[in-house]
């Protein structure tokens, strides 16, 4: 059934539900304008939850020489932290050298470009050290002594989507997920926009702008708009995997190959390592993209030359890969392909624009918003300018940025039946807004059924009326990361419930 949602043009339709589209569409909402953000599937379902989970400069962008990239990352690192404290935190990276790959004076050099560039304030600068003595060396095989330590930031990556999503619609935006665009048509004014729902019906939108904000879809889209394209996007996999923790500490891992890349060994969740990526030029399809077996052998051997104890890929608990959608600069090698990102306007003869977004990384995703927003503002000329969102809390983030320890502690002293573990992953993943459907309980009881690991039906109460969620995935791997917890019998129990939900 073909039926029109809304017979009131939208101002802007942001298609695609992952960090930059909903950047663009709370951006584009907090200044007014009458947004919709169509996603076909979950909201950061894609590339968006399948990062390295950092807010980073890029430091190995330097060797490209991408300075107006690094310098763009490291600005926004303290602003993403701040207006996010909850889900973003600081992290001290563990950088060894290695004799025979990078010299020591090239890494000396690039962490002093990183700590100069990018006008760090809140975090501590880099300092040498000898893994000899210091903690994060303790996990290591012996022999490994000069290292530095250096800071960049850890991100939930997921929630960071779903927030800013969260916060477009508070600020007036309809959201819309499992709704994917069939077909769009310029017409005089506007674009009629043609979608196709989960429960059958076709949905028709009329929107005077359009952002494509499709990531690895992009082209695509673009072909749904205008037919054949002559652009071009590199669509490079990065996989990563997840262990029992190999150390103990809270320091994360910069680590050199002799290949020339690099990879990432982060503690993750607590009991957990999460390293990575890979870069792997991706062919075929975008959807339900896993790592290659290869490349999680690839992952571990990485690892085994550096930690002493070994893992294999029976080790593995869980591995993911997303698929990065960067611009075709062409680089030769897939890990020296650009990072950065590049908007297209097309809107010729005055006709309704629509604004392509392609590549970029999460790091970046607030300012781009902004870009993006300001390029179409001509056409809305009642919009404000600035840049609002370099200030303005997301959901929850409304805290001092190094309070989240005091978070944690409040909650635990409001929920004191709360088991520690429980306690301080609902402040990091909710921050204030978990007063709001933690409604005054005085017991678990309060909170409905208890799934497990400190899951209950609250929760999912809420996470499904506020953030979209529909599947036990939407819950257990992108709203949360229970799904490393939670065995089968548990599992069943959270999709036997969103079964009588719906």
């Amino acid at each position: 059934m073909t039926r029109e949602t809304d017979p009131t043009p939208y101002d802007i339709a942001v298609i695609g539900g992952g960090i930059n589209g909903c950047g663009v569409a709370r951006d584009a909402a907090g200044r007014g304008a009458r947004v919709l953000l169509l996603e076909r599937g979950d909201l950061a379902q894609g590339t968006s939850s399948a990062s390295t989970k950092l807010i980073h400069g890029g430091l190995r962008y330097l060797e490209h020489r991408e300075f107006g990239l690094v310098r763009e990352s490291l600005a926004e690192r303290e602003r993403l932290w701040a207006i996010a404290p909850h889900i973003i935190h600081p992290l001290r990276f563990v950088l060894p050298w290695v004799p025979g790959l990078r010299p020591r004076w090239m890494l000396r050099l690039g962490l002093f470009l990183y700590d100069h560039i990018g006008g760090r304030h809140a975090l501590p600068p880099t300092q040498g050290i000898d893994l000899r003595r210091h903690p994060a060396g303790r996990p290591l095989q012996p022999g490994f002594g000069k290292a530095f330590l250096y800071s960049d930031g850890w991100v939930d990556d997921a929630r960071l989507v779903i927030l800013n999503a969260r916060d477009a619609a508070e600020r007036g935006a309809e959201v819309r997920t499992r709704t994917d665009v069939q077909r769009l048509e310029r017409e005089k004014g506007g674009w009629t926009i043609h979608a196709q729902a989960n429960d059958g019906s076709m949905p028709r939108f009329r929107a005077r702008a359009v952002v494509n904000a499709a990531g690895p879809l992009v082209l695509d889209l673009l072909h749904r708009a205008h037919g054949e394209t002559a652009r071009h996007m590199r669509l490079v996999r990065g996989s990563h995997i997840v262990v029992p923790r190999l150390f103990d500490h809270g320091f994360a891992y910069f680590f050199q190959l002799p290949d020339g890349r690099i990879f990432f060994a982060l503690p993750y969740e607590r009991d957990f390592t999460l390293i990575g990526t890979t870069d792997r030029d991706h062919q075929g399809p975008v959807d339900d993209v896993r790592p290659a077996p290869d490349e999680i052998a690839y992952l571990c051997d990485g690892a085994n030359r550096y930690f002493r104890r070994i893992i294999t890929p029976q080790d593995v608990l869980w591995s993911y890969a997303g698929v990065r959608p960067l611009v075709d600069d062409g680089s030769g090698k897939p890990e020296a392909a650009t990072r950065g990102y590049r908007l297209e306007l097309d809107a010729p003869r005055g006709e309704a624009p629509l604004l392509s977004l392609f590549g970029g990384k999460i790091t970046t995703y607030r300012h781009l918003a902004a870009e993006a927003v300001a390029m179409l503002r001509p056409f809305f000329p009642s919009l404000p300018a600035g840049d609002w969102t370099a200030k303005a809390a997301l959901p929850g983030g409304d805290f001092p940025m190094q309070g989240r320890d005091r978070l944690i502690a409040d909650l635990g002293c409001d929920y004191p039946f709360l088991d520690y573990a429980s306690t301080q992953r609902i402040a990091c993943a909710y921050g204030t807004r978990a007063w709001e459907w933690l409604d005054g309980a005085r017991d678990m009881e309060a909170l409905g059924t208890h799934f497990g690991h400190g899951l209950t039906e609250a929760e999912l109460r809420y996470l499904v009326a506020r953030e979209w969620a529909v599947t036990a995935d939407d819950i257990l791997w992108r709203r949360t990361k229970l799904g490393l917890r939670l065995d089968a019998g548990q599992k069943a129990h959270v999709r036997d419930w969103l079964g009588e939900r719906g």
